[in-house]
Parts: structure tokens; sequence; C-alpha cells
């Protein structure tokens, strides 16, 4: 499978840019309430594998997300990325494409603990330059994303069903990928202790490979401690499967800070 930064989790091997739960792939329902304000910030380490290949991805995503009412959010997300492959070939560094999007929560009950929200977001195209060296793509891309989450006795259950679009200008690139992918996935989040969380993410995604496997599956083991209310630091391993012999393995690190 390729490795890209694209927007609906901060990791490099599934689609999309913006950060969901840290260091979760699949979202929440959760916003930021009216006037809140929300910074995210992350490390992603992406080893991918094939026979006689490696490439090692490095990317710094950024999120800033803003409260508009009690059930709305809007945000705006980029991440610095470094790709180094097996020499000879040339290491490529950059920032890639803009995300913008929001977050609406349309369905909560109370009574049931249970909610539903649409995530829909657009990226802002890069130049051909950039992406004729994989920092993104020159023409915009979109997507989608239908969040629930649910509580329970131990915690909370999310589960997303999501698509994006992957547009290039390069017909060549349009013409060697699946550029419509979808993502459905389920995270079960226990809370441990006070300021503890521990987490199981696992989902089917599209291969963009269009030789290989048209979907293929995977799993992460998170984990999130909050040393004060408004700050969460985050540690997840993410591994994919049902990729023939290529695999991606991730590790990722972020924080997560609220204020007003």
């Amino acid at each position: 499978m390729k490795c890209f930064v694209t927007a609906f989790g901060c990791v490099a091997l599934l689609p999309t840019l913006a950060c969901a739960f840290q260091p979760l792939v699949t979202d929440d329902t959760g916003t930021q309430g009216a006037g809140g304000n929300q910074v995210e910030a992350a490390y992603n380490r992406t080893v991918d594998k094939a026979p006689g290949e490696r490439s090692v991805t490095h990317e710094v995503p950024l999120v800033f997300t803003r409260g508009i009412t009690d059930a709305l959010d809007l945000f705006v997300g980029i991440a610095h990325q470094r790709f180094v492959p097996d020499a000879p070939a040339t290491t490529e560094r950059g920032w890639g494409n803009t995300a913008f999007g929001a977050k609406w929560r349309f369905y909560e009950n109370e009574a049931r603990k249970l909610s539903f929200a649409l995530k829909p977001e657009v990226q802002i195209p890069v130049s051909r330059a950039k992406e004729a060296r994989g920092l993104g793509t020159a023409r915009a891309s979109y997507g989608a994303g239908l969040l629930m989450t649910q509580e329970v006795g131990f915690g909370a259950v999310h589960a997303n069903a999501a698509v994006e679009r992957v547009n290039y200008a390069d017909d060549a690139l349009n013409a060697g990928e699946r550029r419509t992918l979808y993502r459905l996935s389920v995270a079960p989040v226990w809370d441990v202790a006070e300021g503890w969380k521990l987490a199981l993410d696992a989902g089917l995604i599209t291969n963009p490979d269009p030789t290989a496997r048209a979907r293929l599956g995977y799993v992460e083991l998170g984990a999130i401690y909050a040393p004060t209310e408004d700050l969460d630091i985050a540690l997840g391993i993410i591994r994919n499967f049902r990729d023939g012999s290529a695999t991606t393995t991730q590790a990722t690190i972020g924080l997560t800070w609220r204020f007003r």
C-alpha cells in the first residue's frame, strides 16, 4: 500500500489529514462548544516495506479547531512531511495540502448516550511541482465522514463510515491509483484510571494501489493521558494487514490542547 497524507485521521497510511480523536484513526462526535478552541499537534513515523523496498515517512500534522456553536466546529489543518526512500532515491520534504472542514453533531440523545455527526472536508491544491515530488495533490480533493459515539459502562465506542476523493493534476497519477477511498472503522475506548484511557481501533480501508487487493485492514493500540482537563497526551501504534507482502507500521505521538 502506498503511504500518503490526506484527512480523517492523523495517519499516513489512511485517508485524510485533519486529526481525529488522537491518537485514533476513528473520530468521535465531540465538539469544542461555542467559543471553544483546540490545537492538535502530532509526530508520525511510518515505515513501508515491500519485497526489496523500504521507505520511512516523517510527518508533523497541525490542526486548529474553533467551536462555532455547541454542536458545530470548523477546523483547518496542514502537515509537514519528509519521505526517506531507499537509496539512491531522493529524500523529499515540505508542506502538503491545507485542509478545511467542519464537524456537525446533528443528533444527540442524552438518555441513550448516543450521538451522530457529519464531518465534510476539502483539501486545497498544492503546486504541480509539489505534486510531482509526492507532497500532495495539485487539484482539490474532498471527503466526508459519518461519525457515531455511544457511551457505555466502560467508556465509549466510536464508529465511522468515511469516503474521500483524491484528485491529481497529473493524469498518469490519476490513472495509477484508486482515487475513491473508503473507510469503515470502530474504536472502543476504556476509562482505565483517573486521567487514563486505552483504546483499540480497527477498520477496513481502500488500498490505493490498483494492482493489489482492493480492501485491506488496520489495527491500532492507543493510550491517552490527560494530566489536566484541557490537555491530552496520546500514543499509538498502527499496523496494516491483508496487504499481501507489503507492510505498513506507524508510531504516533500527539498533543491536544483546549482553551477559550
